[in-house]
């Protein structure tokens, strides 16, 4: 018995017709209403992926409590002391650089705003001398005197009222300052050797960016102005002599001052973020909220050690140097148009700058190097 294989043939491929597709037709029959729909929903769909996005990250849900097993960070700072010193150190070992920017600052400040007025500091101690009476007899009377005028010089009360030129300029500078010192630190850090001059030509690349996010500090300020507004009214009305209504206001503002305080915090790290090379201030703002997320309270705290060491400093300096005026001035009378305290003044103010901007970015290289996910 012979077995035959069974040859099968292959079944012809039917060509498929292709069918242009016209885009024009198509389009054609998208009708106007629906085009004006789509606009409509489209920032709403951004608004919603950005949202989705931003909980995909972030365990926190809104009247929820998380857990805290769901936002434990790891973050390992140095102390306050030793973050303090840690940015003395590296300040002071390239101190050619940093100094020579404070200089610099300094000279233009001089230039496009002008020095505080001496004769206006002359009245200003003249007044307290004949006005204190028994307030300011004795050694702490002296020192007493020299907080007030430290105070005055500090809210600028040596000072005419500024233009709007002028107020741009001091915005300008400090801009300038701010990054500056970050361009420096940011090459000292990564092992290169920049000069102030390229320093002061190439750090302002960002500067619209850092502008934007500058606005936006100021608006997270309005909390803070509110409350010092409805202070100066509520003194003027007497509201505050009474107990109750007394400690709801302080309640209050101490609620409006916490909110300022916890939006600036982001800020304040997105300020340096946004100097990172292709960073736009948006997207600043979100990496620096990772940042901080589940960090904030330990940020916050050496933001308000930066304060208090900086006012401790000023003190230490400043006071000092108006008792030493006050002293020389009426041994030698002559040279009362001398202006020690207001060069003192825009010395120490320019020096504050850069080094304020230096802890900052310092700050803000430590808590990068925990890479942690965001809590």
């Amino acid at each position: 018995m012979s077995t035959r294989k069974k040859t099968t043939t292959p079944k012809p491929k039917v060509p498929v017709a292709k069918t242009k597709v016209n885009h024009h037709v198509q389009l054609a029959h998208v009708s106007p209403l629906n085009k004006i729909v789509a606009l409509v929903k489209k920032p709403f769909i951004f608004a919603r992926m950005r949202i989705r996005d931003l909980l995909a990250r972030r365990p926190h849900r809104s009247f929820r409590r998380t857990r805290r097993r769901d936002y434990a960070r790891s973050l390992k700072l140095p102390g306050y002391w030793a973050l303090t010193n840690y940015v003395r150190k590296t300040l002071w070992q390239h101190k050619k650089l940093f100094i020579g920017l404070a200089v610099v600052y300094c000279v233009l400040v001089l230039l496009l705003n002008g020095l505080a007025s001496q004769d206006t500091y002359t009245e200003l101690s003249e007044a307290l001398k004949t006005a204190g009476g028994n307030i300011f007899n004795g050694q702490v009377g002296e020192l007493s005197k020299a907080a007030v005028l430290l105070g005055s010089g500090i809210i600028g009360a040596f000072n005419s009222e500024p233009t709007d030129v002028q107020r741009v300029y001091a915005a300008f500078l400090a801009l300038l300052a701010w990054l500056t010192t970050v361009w420096l630190l940011r090459g000292l850090l990564a092992g290169n050797k920049p000069k102030l001059r390229d320093g002061l030509y190439s750090a302002s690349a960002p500067f619209l960016s850092t502008f934007l996010l500058s606005l936006l500090a100021v608006l997270q300020l309005l909390p803070i102005a509110i409350a010092s507004i409805a202070y100066g009214a509520a003194s003027a009305s007497g509201l505050l002599n009474t107990g109750v209504e007394a400690m709801l206001f302080w309640c209050v503002a101490l609620l409006l001052g916490s909110v300022s305080l916890y939006w600036m915090t982001t800020t304040v790290i997105a300020l340096v973020v946004v100097t990172l090379p292709g960073m736009y201030p948006l997207q600043a703002f979100k990496a620096a909220g990772d940042l901080v997320i589940g960090r904030r309270v330990r940020i916050l705290l050496r933001f308000i050690w930066l304060v208090f060491i900086t006012a401790l400093l000023w003190i230490l300096i400043m006071v000092p140097i108006i008792l030493f005026d006050t002293w020389l001035k009426s041994v030698i009378p002559s040279i009362t148009w001398v202006p020690i305290v207001p060069v003192a003044l825009l010395l120490l103010g320019s020096i504050t700058v850069v080094w304020a901007a230096g802890y900052v970015y310092l700050l803000y290289r430590k808590v990068v190097d925990d890479d942690t996910a965001p809590a």
